[in-house]
């Protein structure tokens, strides 16, 4: 019963591991797309104000 218990407990680890890893790999994946675009320069649209002040 105590080897059921320590495998369950060894997996239960095992498996928090995993999801901390793949939520950290997802976290570096961001920052480094948002990197990326630091090189270039800003992409919006750019408006001008045309209408005469009353």
């Amino acid at each position: 019963m105590k080897l059921i218990i320590l495998l369950f407990a060894m997996l239960f680890g095992f498996s928090a591991s995993v999801k901390k890893s793949a939520d950290d790999m997802k976290a570096i994946s961001a920052r480094i797309e948002l990197n990326h675009y630091q090189n270039y320069p800003n992409m919006l649209p750019e408006v001008q104000v045309v209408a005469y002040r009353k």
